[in-house]
């Protein structure tokens, strides 16, 4: 019964349980909605958190993240190919022949480090371009999951994200570089690479050496963990070149720089890059200048690219262009790699070279 003196009338009281109604409409709504969102369905998480990788959905990836991944894949590529060549079963076979007429080989090394590097770069990185030099076969897909955590040495180098659209990159894997001297078991040329292209120029590089563990790694306006050497013999350099035409790099060479110049033959584009820089590796030779003079492919070269830029050195091709990582996979004007050098001029005292690497 009410207190003496007060009436309800009809009206108020219908008033008041359509406002209580309101009230426990709109709390009611929040939850669903919270919810919702809290379930992925819709919205954005509960509490205003990020939702996943920009990578995921296409829109924005950070190079800092692509970098310890590219790492990661590098070594985890690289124990395959070290696995395969102790348990001395390469199953080699031949792919066809280069344009120079020799068998292009291909090892179970090469099949099984290109499925381990692929799936943990796809995985992590699924809206990005990913070009690598072996097939990858839908039959072996496997999800490699990445733990997000970047090693202490690249947050130490590259303090800060990155991050660039996902469609402006290009990644190239080369699984196993040097596979005719891996089935040779001339282990120190053997690397496993991956490098990042924005917009078509080299920005990321990786070169990983599996027989001795050691790994190059530097991002372009970033940072590295490796660094060129403190000087450069640039009147009678000592040259690297690779082993199946060090003979018509010499002659000209030779004809350019003098007879005092050394012809260092070696196979593996990675460890030809790395002998202009200061490693730490016993089994490394060093040289001045990189030269090779017949077609190349991109993944063999867009890493130590990356590298060199990143430490203010060049590699272009034997007439002085900028190399593109986008369309084809090769270039045919052969290419020219320095450091601490004057580039140009060396582009300039080579005007036979590019004719020479054509015939």
């Amino acid at each position: 019964m009410a207190p003496m003196g007060i009436r309800l009338s009809p009206l108020g009281v219908a008033v008041f349980c359509l406002l209580g109604l309101g009230v426990l409409y709109h709390l009611y709504s929040g939850f669903l909605a919270g919810r919702i969102s809290l379930f992925g369905l819709g919205g954005e998480p509960a509490g205003g958190a990020a939702g996943p990788p920009a990578a995921a959905d296409g829109g924005a990836v950070d190079l800092r993240e692509m970098l310890a991944v590219s790492v990661l894949a590098a070594v985890r590529g690289g124990n395959e190919v070290r696995r395969v060549r102790e348990s001395n079963v390469l199953h080699e076979k031949s792919k066809g022949k280069t344009r120079e007429g020799a068998d292009d080989k291909m090892t179970s090394g090469d099949v099984l480090s290109n499925r381990k590097m692929f799936y943990l770069l796809k995985t992590a990185f699924p809206s990005v371009q990913i070009n690598t030099e072996e097939h990858v076969d839908a039959a072996d897909q496997e999800v490699i999951l990445w733990d997000h955590k970047i090693p202490d040495d690249i947050l130490k180098e590259v303090t800060t994200p990155k991050e660039v659209p996902a469609e402006s990159v290009t990644v190239w894997i080369d699984p196993l570089d040097a596979t005719q001297e891996y089935t040779e078991d001339l282990r120190k040329y053997v690397t496993t690479m991956v490098c990042v292209a924005v917009n078509g120029k080299p920005v990321l590089g990786v070169i990983h050496k599996p027989f001795s563990e050691y790994t190059a790694w530097a991002m372009v306006d970033g940072g590295s963990n490796v660094k060129a050497r403190s000087s450069y013999n640039e009147k009678t350099p000592r040259i690297v070149v690779s082993r199946s035409h060090s003979g018509m790099v010499k002659q000209v060479a030779l004809q350019t720089f003098g007879n005092q110049t050394t012809i260092i033959p070696a196979g593996g584009a990675g460890y030809k890059v790395l002998a202009l820089l200061d490693v730490p590796d016993k089994s490394q030779e060093k040289a001045d200048l990189y030269i090779h003079v017949t077609y190349i492919k991109k993944w063999d070269i867009c890493a130590g690219n990356a590298i060199l830029k990143a430490l203010g050195g060049h590699m272009t091709t034997l007439s002085g262009e900028e190399i593109s990582y986008t369309g084809s996979d090769g270039i045919e004007g052969g290419l020219l790699a320095s450091i601490r050098m004057n580039h140009q001029a060396l582009v300039r005292k080579l005007p036979d070279l590019e004719k020479t690497g054509h015939k």
